[in-house]
């Protein structure tokens, strides 16, 4: 643990502010203090998720599952214990490394970026839960990461995207906000900025400072239809819950995309 917190102490020290945040996912996800700060994350609202999806979607038994931006496999581990072939990816070594301990036949992690997929035609299904996309700077590089999906299913194959509804984020948006997580106080700060819901998150472990940060691109229903477009996608169903109620931007929690090859 020493030898983890040592190195972010000398990229804090080191980087420059513009390098942080371009790369802001690589270095905030592989931090031992993100699993601190989101430790209460709740496996049964993830496994209801997976219930009502299955449910609607009615994959084959043998189905193959592509879980992008797995984190520690929450998700994956859940779909392989309902009987699919899950294959987990995520750019964090420290969740990839956490989540291979649960490894067996039909169930497999590794550290890969979500643009640069090398699987071809393989899955029944490619899901992307929990808000794990809008990360990158430009449009341009989002649509190649939807290609990448696109690429990586079968042609009658099925991309699953669930996503904030930025609409409700923006109306409710809680500026300032301490949470206390194993003796870390967490200071909290949000705000919208360049199209990006950002998030800046300073605190002190052992006389310390830190400071990271989250910047998630405030995404809409429409933003999603251009990009699906230019990506060879389209929407066959939009839902607004993890109990798959419909969609309504003013009220719904999530936007949870189903979607086709066009």
């Amino acid at each position: 643990m020493i030898t983890i917190l040592s190195k972010f102490v000398f990229f804090l020290k080191h980087q420059n502010t513009g390098s942080m945040q371009r790369k802001w996912f690589q270095y905030w996800f592989n931090s031992p203090f993100y699993h601190i700060l989101y430790s209460q994350r709740n496996d049964a609202e993830a496994e209801f998720l997976i219930d009502n999806l299955s449910a609607y979607l009615k994959p084959a038994a043998n189905s193959r599952i592509l879980d992008i931006a797995c984190g520690r496999g929450r998700h994956s581990i859940y779909l392989n214990k309902k009987g699919y072939d899950v294959t987990g990816i995520d750019l964090s070594e420290q969740s990839i490394k956490y989540a291979q301990q649960f490894e067996q036949k039909n169930l497999h992690f590794f550290v890969h970026d979500m643009r640069k997929l090398s699987f071809i035609n393989y899955f029944d299904i490619a899901m992307n839960l929990f808000t794990s996309f809008g990360y990158f700077e430009t449009e341009k590089e989002h649509v190649n990461a939807m290609k990448a999906f696109r690429k990586s299913l079968k042609e009658d194959g099925t991309l699953v995207i669930d996503y904030f509804n930025t609409q409700k984020i923006l109306k409710n948006l809680t500026q300032q906000e301490i949470k206390t997580v194993e003796g870390i106080e967490f200071h909290l700060h949000k705000f919208v900025a360049e199209g990006k819901i950002i998030k800046h998150i300073n605190f002190e472990h052992r006389d310390k400072p830190y400071a990271f940060e989250e910047r998630v691109q405030a995404f809409t229903l429409q933003d999603f239809e251009r990009m699906f477009e230019k990506s060879g996608l389209k929407i066959a169903a939009t839902f607004g819950s993890y109990g798959l109620d419909p969609f309504d931007e003013s009220k719904s929690d999530r936007l949870i995309l189903i979607c086709k090859k066009a």
